[in-house]
């Protein structure tokens, strides 16, 4: 029989390839750096895009965000993207809610009052309801609605991150989450526009349009520009009341995480890591204590904010990129239902609590 001549033989250089390859690969729990590049590569000049547009037209930088990563989702075809593409919807998401917590101290809540911070609660939790009425309605499932109501009632697309990653994509496809991230930038973009106008045809004053606004714009900035628009004094008490309900999504978060229990990939983790609060609520409260009881230089505090927003637009956008076309289009708008309910319900609840305090 003649020898084989392996040199000659097709398959010799790939099998050689093949396990000279696995040789120079590290384990999959001490992988390069470097392998997280190509995602986050083109999850930045996405979200660096959105900035620009965002900047130049005017339009909400979450939403653009979600639209320039849906429209550029077929980069997630790409392996290579994978593991940049999570890094960036997972730890960026985490340490932007961790930075922001740097806008928020104990004294702005107390600022606010016992009785319209008590009326805050109540609307902030009709809205959580009616998100899973919504969802009931819809027929979807309490997740879509816990998803819709959280971050309608607290901060809109931190809190709608925040809660996704307590509820997990194995009960929650990342479509059903990047509609509804849709639903509420688009939904924030809106109430921008209409509650200023329509707190001064009801002839608000200077507080109660900043309490409407404050109470019922579900993302921050817009919540916040909204107050400005109408004036400067409504503007800042706008601010205050958005900001208690951010210092609410820990609370919230933990809450909803004791509710739901570990998801299936927990189930095998102690007690006390399966019912702790994720470490980034942990890190969040640490933060806002820090902040409350220390003077941190506005410096710091602008330099956070913009960070906090950087690194919440890369999470954003990077779970736009990794959502399938054809499964938020088999979806539909229908999906939107937990969001259009609970934003009607945050807007009305605030509006009938702004009508008492005139007629008392």
């Amino acid at each position: 029989m003649r020898g084989v001549d392996w040199r000659a033989s097709p398959h010799a250089g790939d099998l050689f390839g093949e396990l000279q390859l696995t040789g120079d690969t590290p384990p999959p729990g001490r992988r390069a750096p470097s392998h997280l590049v190509p995602g986050l590569l083109a999850c930045s000049a996405a979200a660096g895009a959105a900035a620009w547009l965002s900047d130049h037209y005017g339009f909400p930088i979450i939403l653009m965000g979600l639209l320039i990563g849906l429209a550029l989702n077929f980069i997630s075809r790409d392996q290579d993207t994978h593991a940049g593409l999570d890094f960036a919807s997972r730890t960026c998401l985490r340490l932007g809610i961790v930075v922001l917590g740097l806008q928020i101290t104990f004294v702005q809540i107390e600022a606010l009052g016992i009785q319209p911070f008590a009326a805050l609660l109540v609307i902030m939790a009709l809205a959580f309801g009616a998100g899973l009425a919504g969802a009931r309605i819809s027929g979807q499932s309490r997740y879509a609605g816990i998803l819709a109501g959280g971050a309608t009632a607290i901060c809109g697309a931190s809190a709608a991150l925040a809660l996704y990653g307590v509820i997990g994509k194995e009960r929650l496809s990342q479509a059903q989450f990047a509609l509804t991230l849709v639903g509420v930038s688009l939904a924030s973009a809106i109430a921008m526009s209409i509650y200023p106008a329509l707190a001064a045809q009801l002839g608000f004053d200077d507080k109660q349009a900043g309490f409407l606004i404050g109470a019922s714009i579900h993302d921050v900035a817009q919540a916040i520009g909204g107050g400005y628009a109408y004036s400067d004094i409504a503007g800042s008490y706008a601010t205050i009341v958005k900001l208690a309900r951010v210092a609410l999504l820990a609370p919230i978060v933990m809450l909803v995480s004791l509710w739901l229990g570990p998801s299936s990939g927990q189930e095998n983790h102690p007690a006390w890591r399966r019912f702790s609060p994720p470490w980034f609520i942990t890190a969040f409260i640490g933060v806002v204590a820090f902040n409350s009881l220390f003077a941190v230089p506005e410096v710091a505090k602008s330099a956070a904010l913009s960070g906090s927003k950087a690194l919440l637009l890369l999470a954003v956008t990077a779970t736009a990129m990794r959502s399938r076309m054809d499964l938020l289009i088999e979806l539909g708008w229908r999906s939107l239902t937990p969001v259009i309910v609970a934003t009607l319900a945050s807007f009305l609840s605030a509006l009938a609590f702004v009508s008492l305090s005139i007629g008392s």
